[in-house]
């Protein structure tokens, strides 16, 4: 009723697709990711074919909105070229409407865009982590007709956290917070508000991937996401892949 129209899923979450088949969502668009492909993969179109048909079997769907790779530097390997041929077959069935792209950084998209072209694109992206906004990739992908989903908005619920709730591992940040925390209280924006309306003032932005844990959580999502809010301050923006990028969080 509110527009949400797109589940995101993959194949490597547990039980996940068995789970919304068992609910029912042929009327909604799937989007789902293909694992990385196994290195002693000898029939690359079967499995591919394998992997496709389970997926939608489990899922109780004939079509995918979009499959996407989640690992898309395999494309990169020497059997890069006949991996992409095969989900292209696929989409050419009609079994895939769009094929694409998980990333976890721009640079990504550096090394595959010369082979590869793809029709949508997911990547992490939220007020301190705008690199696909500042390397340019944001744009370029919106000019050449690519779909781009973002994902990680609340940075895996750290963005959303009171102050004294952050875990202690985060107070080698302190300066960055206190910024945080001020911006916060002279917009009298709460941090969900902040988020949400941080990447939906982004035009090139086509849709963005959240994750809830309960319906009160969805609710409140819902209610604020047609907030709009100024841009937060440029020292908001990070680059320390320490903080931006969460597999390295239990290093610190």
């Amino acid at each position: 009723e509110v527009g949400i129209d797109t589940l995101d899923t993959a194949i490597s979450y547990g039980l996940s697709e068995q789970c919304l088949g068992k609910v029912g969502v042929e009327d909604w668009k799937i989007v789902t990711k293909i694992p990385e492909m196994p290195a002693d993969c000898l029939d690359i179109k079967d499995w591919v074919n394998n992997q496709i048909n389970s997926s939608l079997q489990r899922l109780g769907v004939k079509r995918l909105k979009a499959l996407l790779l989640h690992r898309p530097k395999q494309l990169l390997e020497s059997n890069g070229q006949e991996l992409w041929a095969a989900i292209q077959k696929l989409q050419n069935t009609g079994k895939i409407e769009k094929c694409g792209f998980s990333i976890y950084e721009p640079e990504e998209l550096e090394l595959l865009w010369k082979d590869y072209q793809p029709d949508i694109i997911q990547s992490p992206f939220n007020i301190i982590d705008q690199r696909l906004k500042t390397s340019g990739w944001l744009e370029k992908l919106h000019n050449n007709g690519v779909e781009v989903h973002v994902r990680s908005i609340f940075l895996q619920g750290l963005l959303l956290m009171k102050k004294d709730d952050r875990p202690k591992r985060f107070n080698c940040w302190n300066s960055f917070w206190e910024v945080w925390d001020e911006w916060l209280d002279k917009e009298k924006l709460t941090p969900l508000e902040a988020c949400i309306g941080f990447t939906n003032s982004e035009p090139h932005i086509d849709s963005t991937v959240v994750g809830v844990d309960n319906l009160q959580q969805l609710e409140q999502i819902i209610t604020v996401s047609n907030k709009v809010i100024t841009q937060p301050p440029k020292e908001l923006m990070m680059t320390d892949e320490n903080l931006i990028n969460p597999s390295n969080w239990k290093k610190l």
